[in-house]
Parts: C-alpha cells; sequence; structure tokens
C-alpha cells in the first residue's frame, strides 16, 4: 500500500511561516508546498530557520517556481531569465530544507514537440549542472500540464525525466483536463520510480482544456486515493484548491477509510 504525505500549497508570509507550520502538524499534514509564484521571497537567513521548524515538525517542502518561466521561448533572454528564477528558488529551495522545486517547463512557442523537447531538455540539463555545481540537495521537477496548448503532457515530461534525471510531478488535475479523464494506466506506465510528488484538486476545463482550479469534493479524491492506495509507491500529494488546508485534511481523512 502507498504511504501519502497530504498537504497544502502555500507557507504564506515569512513573519507567520512557522506558525502556520506548526498549525499544518497539529492539523496532522505532513507536507506544503511553498509558492514562489511570483518569485523566491524568503531570504537566506529566514528560510534556514523556517526549514528548521519544518524539519522539526515533520513536514516535507517542496517549492513551486515563478510562473513567469519559459524554457522554451525564441527569446533567449526570456529562457536565460526563466533558469534564473528557477535557479533562486533551488538556493533558496536547499536552505530551507525543500527536496523538489517543481516548474512550469515552457510553451510549444510554434515549434513542434520534439524540438520544444530538445530545447526545455538542454535547459533542464544546465539547471542541473548548476545545482551540482552549488551542492544544493535539491530535485528540479517539471510538471504535467493542464492546457492542451502549452508543453507538458505525460509522455512529454516521462522523456524530460528519461533523457535528463530530473524529478517530475503528477499533477492530476491537470491530467484531467489535458486528457478528459485521469489516464491512471498511462500515468503508471510513464512514472515507474518508487517516489511520486503529485497536485490535485478539482478543476474546470473546456476542450482546450485547464480553466482554473476549484474545490476537491469526495468524489474526485476518492476516484485518485483509490488508485494511489494499492501502489507501491512513497506520495507527496499537494492540494492547489482554493481551499488547501481544508481539501487536504478531507483527503488525508478519505485515504485513511480506505
Amino acid at each position: 500500500m502507498a504511504t501519502i504525505k497530504f498537504g497544502p500549497s502555500g507557507l504564506g508570509p515569512v513573519k507567520g511561516a512557522i506558525e502556520n507550520l506548526e498549525e499544518y502538524h497539529r492539523l496532522g499534514l505532513e507536507a506544503c508546498e511553498v509558492a514562489f509564484t511570483y518569485g523566491a521571497y524568503i531570504k537566506k537567513d529566514d528560510a534556514i530557520e523556517i526549514g528548521k521548524a519544518a524539519k522539526k515538525l515533520g513536514i516535507f517542502l517542496s517549492i513551486h517556481a515563478s510562473y513567469y518561466v519559459n524554457l522554451n521561448s525564441k527569446e533567449e533572454e526570456k529562457i536565460e531569465a526563466s533558469k534564473k528564477r528557477i535557479l533562486k528558488c533551488c538556493e533558496i529551495g536547499h536552505y530551507l530544507g525543500a527536496k523538489r522545486v517543481i516548474f512550469h517547463p515552457g510553451f510549444y512557442s510554434g515549434m513542434e514537440s520534439n524540438e520544444a523537447l530538445g530545447n526545455i531538455r538542454d535547459g533542464i540539463r544546465e539547471m542541473m549542472a548548476k545545482v551540482r555545481e552549488e551542492k544544493w540537495d535539491i530535485e528540479l521537477c517539471p510538471e504535467v500540464m493542464g492546457k492542451k496548448n502549452v508543453f507538458g503532457s505525460i509522455d512529454e515530461v516521462s522523456k524530460l525525466v528519461e533523457e535528463t534525471g530530473c524529478g517530475f510531478c503528477i499533477d492530476f488535475a491537470h491530467v484531467l483536463a489535458r486528457y478528459g479523464k485521469y489516464e491512471f494506466d498511462e500515468v503508471l506506465n510513464a512514472f515507474p520510480q518508487k517516489r511520486w510528488h503529485c497536485h490535485f484538486s478539482g478543476i474546470d476545463y473546456g476542450e482546450k482544456g485547464e480553466k482554473n482550479h476549484k474545490r476537491t469534493l469526495p468524489k474526485y479524491w476518492e476516484k485518485v486515493l483509490k488508485f494511489m492506495a494499492g501502489l507501491d509507491k512513497e506520495i507527496v500529494i499537494v492540494c492547489e484548491s482554493p481551499s488547501p488546508v481544508e481539501d487536504s485534511l478531507l483527503g488525508k481523512q478519505i485515504f485513511e477509510r480506505l
């Protein structure tokens, strides 16, 4: 049976970060993804203190990098700026004791999938070399994306993992939005690794894929957790709903009943 750590997306401002971690621990949550949506807002000294608290409380930290990244832009300066943003997340993540940096790999930018794959792969390899050089203990994890016109299908992310040795993030809400179903068999075939990093929430979607995240109702949790429960894997699942703490608790409660 799988082991699953549940937790919310979002740590909140630096001033209340440790207090929030203590509350997550009190509630029984074991993970938290720090949202660097608009940049790495935590400084080194604060990151060290927050990281110490998370370790003491047994909370697994990860980071979601800035949304303003594109490793397949036609403009080289945008690719370089994207790599710098992601690497800054890796630096602060190292001091936080976070183990994974999740990021959106990029757009097709008018290219075929294979060409985009090559460009994004090269960017990831370059960043991984910098992570090794700096001795940052952190893994780069491109995310499966929910919009059909954005690079990040199950197969594309799987190929990035195969060709670079990077980590990955399986967002099951994005899978549903992109394919119209959760594609459990395809996901399992694409990601045979022992450790999975996942995102989940309810989601609104249409012909082009993802529209917006929404509350994670029990019926959504039950479907995904019944699949996960039978896997021999160590899973971290971060809830990205508008109410991530409440919905993480709901998922944990449903999993404990399975």
